[in-house]
């Protein structure tokens, strides 16, 4: 049975420029007669993946390929511009750890919050918190605004709620570890557990030696359409193969200019 599904998943995405250009600017825009269309990007183009149940599937490709963004769309942040994306069973995205914290609450209350975020009930996530707080080390700061964490902090304890809450489906994007090597040993482990459970995993990273060890399958993403898709060994050669071509492509034009 699969975990996750996608079927002709095609996004389109404002630029950052369009981000920029607001009301004002536009109306002044058009009565100088120097409007213009706004610029949209594909960032994902016509992408079709089934995720089978317990597999573990590893994303690569070069920066801007659309890895993060697919990521996205798998777990709901975004949705796609055409096609249809599924995914069944409770997911647990660490992607931005602390995105959805509201600095001005308690930590314990974030707890609460980020849980009913990842859909589960709150008084669920008033019984794990204690257990929440113990793992990301961050006892002492249940009763202070989240503010006051670092960076680091913030991300611990993100951390420590998406992976502390049975999901069916853990998403990855390159945060295999946090915080110093103490609490990087407590989550490489956490995520070890899961690994070996019947837990579907979905990893961006750009470490292919453990892509190669670590994952069942993999596919290559370049430029949001699929490049490659298969076992974990095959894509991942395929990958450097091609990034072998083009250094050596880089390098013959480079000699060729200077002949």
């Amino acid at each position: 049975m699969s975990s996750v599904t996608l079927e002709h998943v095609t996004l389109w995405r404002r630029t950052q420029e369009e981000y920029s250009f607001d009301l004002k600017r536009r109306i002044f825009a058009l009565m100088q007669r120097r409007y213009r269309k706004p610029h949209r990007r594909r960032v994902l183009d016509d992408v079709s993946v089934t995720v089978e149940r317990g597999e573990k599937l590893g994303i690569i490709g070069p920066n801007g390929s659309g890895k993060s963004t697919l990521l996205k769309v798998i777990c709901g942040i975004l949705a796609p511009t055409s096609g249809r994306v599924e995914a069944r069973g409770a997911i647990a995205p660490l992607i931005e750890l602390g995105a959805g914290f509201d600095p001005d609450l308690p930590v314990a209350d974030n707890v609460v919050l980020y849980g009913v975020l990842l859909g589960h009930s709150r008084e669920e996530m008033e019984a794990k918190t204690p257990s929440i707080l113990r793992f990301a080390e961050l006892e002492e700061y249940r009763s202070m605004p989240v503010r006051v964490l670092s960076s680091g902090m913030a991300a611990r304890l993100g951390f420590a709620i998406a992976t502390d809450t049975n999901p069916d489906i853990l998403i990855l994007d390159e945060v295999l570890a946090v915080g110093d090597e103490a609490f990087r040993n407590k989550s490489r482990s956490r995520i070890e557990s899961l690994w070996r459970d019947h837990v579907t995993v979905l990893v961006v990273s750009h470490d292919l030696q453990f892509i190669r060890d670590s994952c069942t399958s993999a596919i290559w993403l370049d430029g949001g359409r699929v490049r490659a898709a298969g076992s974990a060994a095959f894509v991942v050669n395929a990958y450097l193969g091609s990034v072998e071509t083009s250094a050596v492509e880089r390098l013959e034009r480079a000699k060729a200019t200077l002949r």
